[in-house]
């Protein structure tokens, strides 16, 4: 089933064309993998998928409405997640923060709401960091709490947007084995970078170079992925626009 439906999809900023002639179908429990030069429209197609930017061209359903009914049912994690590590605050109460749109923490959080947080912690495992401090944590313990975060919503959908550029290689594999994990019951979409990574977890890729190339990743690709000594990017791509 289509969860998120994307047809003849153009986007420009004043008069540069950002996005030419999209179409994508989403489906249930799909990994994707999002990659393509910077420049390229990713973020801006997620923008889109979110309802942060109008659309002017072509059509975006979300559950087969338009994507501002139903933003309940996606998690976001942004590129941008850094905090001040200065800060006196602690992961649960970051964790929290998911509740805000929704919720009035003016009057404090529920019993409930505390309780889905620890939860959420208990699902990337930062459960036992839940009293310290967020700046006492490393990069990717940081951002396991920002997907927690997300998590409080209870999405169907988990939108990551570069969520290991500022982590060292096993931090992204520990990262994408966690969002493997959570894509047994949620659809999982990641803008990346760390091709060679995310690809060994994703089912689907789609290459945006204001244009869309997608690609079914198989068993058989995932394997030689795996077993390869050093991943080759132009090969790769070469093999999506064969």
């Amino acid at each position: 089933m289509s969860i998120i439906q994307i047809k003849n999809l153009s986007f420009a900023y004043e008069k540069q064309k950002i996005l030419d002639n999209i179409n994508l179908d989403i489906e249930e429990r799909d990994f994707l993998a999002i990659i393509g030069p910077n420049g390229g429209g990713k973020s801006t197609l997620l923008k889109l998928i979110l309802g942060m930017n109008s659309i002017q061209k072509g059509s975006i359903t979300t559950f087969g409405e338009k994507p501002k009914k139903n933003l309940s049912k996606i998690g976001y994690v942004p590129q941008n997640t850094n905090v001040n590590t200065d800060f006196p605050i602690k992961v649960i109460e970051v964790v929290l923060m998911g509740h805000i749109g929704t919720k009035r923490p003016l009057f404090g959080y529920a019993k409930e709401e505390t309780m889905c947080a620890m939860g959420a912690l208990t699902q990337v495992g930062m459960k036992e960091f839940a009293q310290k401090k967020i700046g006492e944590l490393s990069g990717g313990q940081r951002q396991r709490v920002m997907i927690a975060r997300a998590l409080c919503a209870h999405p169907q959908i988990l939108i990551l947007d570069e969520p290991t550029s500022s982590i060292d290689v096993d931090g992204q594999k520990q990262i994408y084995q966690l969002l493997q994990l959570l894509n047994k019951t949620i659809t999982i979409i990641v803008v990346s970078h760390d091709i060679s990574v995310v690809l060994e977890f994703a089912n689907k890729v789609v290459h945006i170079n204001k244009r869309l190339i997608y690609h079914h990743l198989t068993q058989e690709e995932k394997a030689e992925l795996n077993q390869a000594d050093h991943f080759c990017e132009v090969n790769f791509f070469n093999r999506l626009k064969g």
